[in-house]
């Protein structure tokens, strides 16, 4: 038999994953949730104004401000509306694989799962590297760990990855101390720096004098900031950890799994106030480092090399409150992976299992937390936990998933026929195209890092595809009365049920039908038979729910009907669910498909279909390992 597919099969139907429960939990308030994606968005002030002052020299406060319009009047209303269409923490990612089906959509998620997973990961590494070295490079601990920053950066990790292992309250409470005292202090050591400029105002004359002799008019220095923005781009990156945590934002008491309307009105308000406290320390920190830092300093191997609040902290403040600050710094950085190790637990259970492209146990926290971790320290060791050799990596993923946010806002408000909001995300979307671009052009490394990344979980998807392709993969079976009543009337007997590719559904096709398998199993001259026919929706769908429906044709035929992502994977459950709610085996009849066994395997693996009675048969002897219990299959 080579399809059981009726001919009205829908093309388009798979789940929806807006209507994703949400988790089981009490959730947190919106700004608690804001400190544990602060912890990754705020603590690039440990090395931004450094990259910016590298990439953007004297005009670094210009280029700063260019970057924080583009935050403000960019992506945060990009990811707001991302706030809205996605509300369960599947971000932009979601609203993207519900415009296309079938194998093509699973792709593209694979292939945006795989620059998350760039993100997400480089910030863990990136992060826990840059934390070592602002332990390194403190005065009084520098003769004593120099040379050690590849042990430091994997103690580090090991530590974050211990914290989740206890358990996700404590990450958040951690992330909120961290958060209220790194913010408070550098709120004092810019302050002190601005006060120090206002106190001595030949140091913007010299700026100003000096920017004149570099790059002339006004517009020329515009020009060139507008150019150097896109290596700042690192300051953006706490967005997509913004809406992937969403789902442990409380919310109102009357949310509901398909209308969280409290979660979204919070979450904007976590994603607006992050945007704007970073905006204001973006600014104020690149005017006060690119002031009172000789330039010299910010280059490799300088004392403000990746640490410019830091050397500001020990100039002005002194060698306590410096390594004070130091700390802070550092166990800041040490732990902005929380975000991104909360993201990525959120994501993957959404996605690979669901796909059938990761094991079962992938849905568990604690078992995802050891393979993140050890992802961690094998990419710390790669790059042995060099920061700038990250960098570009980090970056890439960061820009890309901006860019997908971008178009998946586009397409949502041009769907909603709002034409100004089309046009204005549009332009957005144009901006991160073009900062994306402009970074691979200049970083190249990055790319292939995230490449290498779309290249394993593709991989690795595909062989657990392969592995489970012969499970269950059914999560529940409803049969409805109709069915019922069939299922128990003939359980007085024998339960017969016959596999049919439906055609016009007419008398003469169910009369042929039966004589067919009278004759081809001697059967009784007038068999009392049950005629299932299964309608293939999305087979690149893994598990769903299935739903049974039965109805009585021509006034003597009974006929079942149910829709699924795989024939056999479908008859398969139905059987079991009949067999447990009448306490007989049923018996299922089918006929055998011509054509080569291997291309039915392929058509079974990629379609749904194929070769179904031999499949069907497996599945039922996985699923049930007593051969006295397990349902009867005739093929003839």
């Amino acid at each position: 038999m080579s399809a059981l597919v009726r001919p009205d099969a829908r093309t388009d139907a798979r789940p929806d994953p807006r209507t994703t429960p949400a988790p089981a939990e009490e959730g947190h308030s919106w700004w608690r949730v804001m400190c544990l994606t602060g912890v990754d968005y705020f603590s690039t002030l440990g090395y931004q104004p450094g990259i910016a002052a590298l990439a953007a020299g004297l005009l670094s406060p210009l280029a700063t401000i260019v970057l924080v319009l583009l935050t403000l009047l960019g992506a945060l209303p990009v990811y707001r509306r991302v706030a809205e269409e996605s509300p369960h923490g599947e971000g932009s990612i979601a609203m993207l694989e519900r415009l296309m089906g079938f194998w093509k959509g699973k792709l593209f998620v694979l292939v945006l799962l795989g620059f998350a997973a760039t993100d997400f990961i480089i910030t863990m590494t990136l992060s826990a590297a840059d934390a070592s070295a602002h332990l390194i490079e403190n005065p009084n601990l520098n003769s004593v760990l120099d040379g050690h920053q590849l042990v430091i950066t994997l103690v580090l990790l090991a530590l974050l990855g211990g914290v989740f292992l206890r358990g996700f309250g404590e990450a958040m409470g951690v992330a909120v101390a961290l958060v209220v005292v790194y913010l408070a202090l550098n709120v004092v050591v810019i302050g002190v720096a601005l006060a120090h400029v206002a106190t001595h105002p030949a140091v913007v004359t010299d700026w100003t004098d000096a920017l004149t002799r570099q790059h002339g008019d006004p517009l020329a220095m515009v020009a060139i900031a507008l150019l150097v923005f896109p290596k700042l781009a690192l300051g953006m990156s706490g967005f997509e950890t913004g809406v992937a945590v969403m789902p442990h934002v409380r919310g109102d008491a009357s949310d509901t799994a398909s209308n969280p309307a409290g979660r979204i009105r919070d979450t904007k308000r976590l994603l607006t106030t992050a945007a704007v406290i970073m905006s204001c320390f973006l600014v104020t920190s690149s005017f006060a480092t690119t002031l009172l830092i000789p330039e010299a300093a910010f280059q490799d191997g300088g004392p403000a090399n990746g640490r410019a609040l830091a050397y500001l902290a020990h100039e002005y403040l002194g060698n306590a409150f410096g390594t004070t600050y130091d700390a802070s710094t550092i166990a800041i950085l040490w732990f902005a992976g929380a975000s991104a190790m909360a993201g990525l637990l959120n994501l993957i259970p959404r996605y690979l299992p669901r796909y059938g492209m990761a094991p079962n146990w992938a849905r568990a926290v604690r078992p995802l937390v050891l393979v993140l971790t050890f992802t961690a320290f094998l990419i710390t060791w790669i790059f042995d936990a060099d920061v700038d050799a990250q960098g570009g990596a980090y970056a890439t993923g960061v820009l890309v998933l901006f860019t997908s946010a971008g178009v998946a806002v586009t397409l949502a408000a041009r769907r909603a026929g709002q034409r100004r909001l089309t046009v204005a995300f549009a332009l957005i979307t144009a901006v991160f195209v073009y900062t994306t671009v402009d970074n691979v052009v200049e970083r190249p490394d990055g790319l292939k890092i995230g490449l290498c990344f779309i290249g394993a979980i593709i991989a690795v998807s595909i062989a657990s595809r392969l592995r489970r392709a012969f499970e269950l993969r059914v999560s529940t079976v409803e049969l409805d009365a109709t069915t019922q009543v069939f299922v128990r009337d003939c359980a007085r007997r024998t339960i017969r049920l016959v596999a049919n590719e439906a055609d016009d559904r007419d008398p003469q096709e169910y009369d042929d039908k039966i004589r067919q398998i009278r004759r081809d199993h001697d059967l009784p001259h007038d068999p009392d038979v049950i005629f299932v026919e299964v309608t293939v929706t999305d087979p690149s769908d893994f598990e769903a729910p299935l739903v049974v429906h039965g109805e009585v044709l021509h006034d003597r035929f009974r006929v079942i009907t149910l829709e699924s992502s795989s024939v056999p994977t479908a008859l398969a459950a139905l059987l079991l669910e009949v067999r447990d709610l009448s306490g007989a085996q049923p018996h299922i009849y089918f006929e055998w498909t011509e054509g080569s066994p291997l291309a039915q395997l392929l058509r079974f693996l990629l379609f749904g279909q194929g070769e179904v009675a031999p499949v069907t048969r497996e599945v039922l002897r996985r699923a049930e390992p007593d051969r006295a219990r397990r349902p009867h299959v005739h093929v003839g």
